[in-house]
């Protein structure tokens, strides 16, 4: 990373609450073809989220500390703040000053753009404006939130309007929040009633809704130049597993987050 930042553009996108038991079974049975394009082997690699919940989870990834790899450490880290005694920081990690990500990255040229999905980027309020409050511009709407069918298309036509106004010279950090995963999620699955409510099938549907969209995401961060990107969960949710329900909670569908990060030539989608 530490050659990858002020060279490529970089996209990172938080399908926010995707459960890695999900995302995997889709990937496997073919039924992600834009996205399983570009995961590594075609597979999500498994991980373990910073945070059970939005806020505390991005706020983790946004001080450089991404999901982290499902296995025994250490694991160098791609971002990382300058501190003494980290053990994640690596030779090849790309190591900012600044007390966050984005604001290193700024720090670094870049344009840093929010495109808001779940609450917490709402700028409603206080709380919903901290994390947005990050970047030099951020972008929120009622058609980008959690009750929106089509919240996703939305979100992808201004990542393009966005791309399209930057000058060519100018580097891009994208940053892009997914809501569809989140509840309600129902509207996605034909047949699904409001009444009924959602299920790890819902979820499922709503992730194989973004797949439909996401490669015009892709076109769009790569259109200029080389763009390296990241597309993760945030935390998982739970359907009533060994009796639990939602997130911000301890269990193993919150705390497992599928991972990927790859770089997207010019042209891609």
């Amino acid at each position: 990373m530490s050659q990858v930042v002020g060279r490529d553009d970089l996209l990172l996108v938080t399908l926010d609450t995707l459960r890695f038991d999900v995302a995997a079974e889709l990937a496997e049975a073919g039924r992600l073809p834009n996205l399983a394009a570009h995961l590594p082997g075609g597979q999500w690699e498994e991980r373990h989220a910073p945070g059970s919940f939005t806020y505390a989870s991005h706020q983790a990834m946004f001080a450089g500390f991404l999901p982290t790899p499902a296995a025994p450490g250490p694991h160098p880290r791609l971002f990382a703040a300058r501190f003494e005694g980290s053990e994640s920081t690596a030779d090849r990690t790309y190591v900012f000053d600044a007390p966050d990500l984005v604001s290193g990255l700024a720090d670094a040229g870049y344009r840093t753009v929010c495109i808001g999905g779940v609450g917490f980027f709402n700028k409603r309020g206080a709380l919903g404006s901290v994390l947005p409050g990050m970047f030099q511009e951020s972008h929120w709407e009622p058609e980008f939130g959690v009750a929106s069918p089509t919240s996703f298309e939305a979100q992808v036509a201004r990542a393009e309007r966005v791309v399209a106004e930057l000058p060519t010279g100018q580097r891009l950090f994208l940053f892009v929040n997914v809501p569809s995963l989140h509840q309600p999620n129902w509207f996605h699955l034909p047949g699904a009633t409001h009444e009924a409510g959602d299920s790890r099938a819902t979820h499922a549907a709503a992730l194989e809704y973004v797949d439909r969209h996401i490669g015009r995401l892709f076109a769009a961060a790569s259109s200029r130049r080389r763009c390296f990107t990241i597309v993760c969960s945030d935390h998982g949710t739970a359907y009533g597993d060994d009796g639990w329900t939602g997130h911000r909670l301890g269990h193993e569908s919150v705390w497992t987050v599928p991972y990927a990060h790859f770089f997207l030539e010019p042209g891609a989608h």
